[in-house]
C-alpha cells in the first residue's frame, strides 16, 4: 500500500480541483455509459455599458438542472430581472432535456421568490448565524 499525505487547504490549486472533478466524472460516465454534463450561465447586462446586472450559473447533468449561483444587482431587484433570469435558466434546462431542477438558497436570501415561481422545499438544514438555514428546493420542468 502507498504511503499517503492528507492536505487540508482553503486555497486549493485549481488544477487539482479539476482533477477531482475529472476523476468523478470519468467514474460516473463509466457507470452510466455517457457524459452529458454542461455548464450553464444566464447573464443580464446593461445594453449600453455591458455592466453585469445579474446572472445565474449552474449546470445540467443526467436530466437535472442545477442552479448553483443567482445574483441580481441591488438597483435591479424587485423589477422582474430575477424572474426573467430564472425563466431563461429553466427554459434552457428543458431544452437540454432536464426533467427537474434543484437549488439551495439561504433563509435570508430568497426562498419566497423561488416558491412564487413554482419551486418546492424538500429539505432544510440549520446553519450560522443562529436562526439561519439552508433551504433545498426542486421544481419539475
Amino acid at each position: 500500500m502507498r504511503t499517503t499525505s492528507i492536505t487540508v487547504t482553503d486555497r486549493p490549486d485549481p488544477g487539482l480541483v479539476e482533477q477531482i472533478a475529472e476523476g468523478l466524472n470519468a467514474y460516473n460516465d463509466e457507470i452510466i455509459g455517457h457524459g452529458d454534463r454542461l455548464p450553464l450561465a444566464v447573464l443580464a447586462r446593461d445594453a449600453e455599458t455591458g455592466e453585469l446586472l445579474g446572472g445565474i450559473s449552474g449546470r445540467s447533468s443526467l436530466g437535472l438542472l442545477f442552479v448553483e449561483l443567482v445574483y441580481v444587482a441591488k438597483p435591479c431587484r424587485s423589477a422582474g430581472l430575477g424572474s426573467q433570469l430564472l425563466a431563461a435558466a429553466e427554459a434552457e434546462g428543458r431544452r437540454r432535456g432536464c426533467k427537474a431542477a434543484v437549488l439551495y438558497t439561504i433563509s435570508f436570501q430568497a426562498p419566497g421568490f423561488y416558491e412564487r415561481h413554482g419551486w418546492t422545499r424538500f429539505g432544510e438544514i440549520p446553519c450560522l448565524p443562529p436562526g439561519t438555514s439552508r433551504i433545498f428546493m426542486s421544481k419539475t420542468l
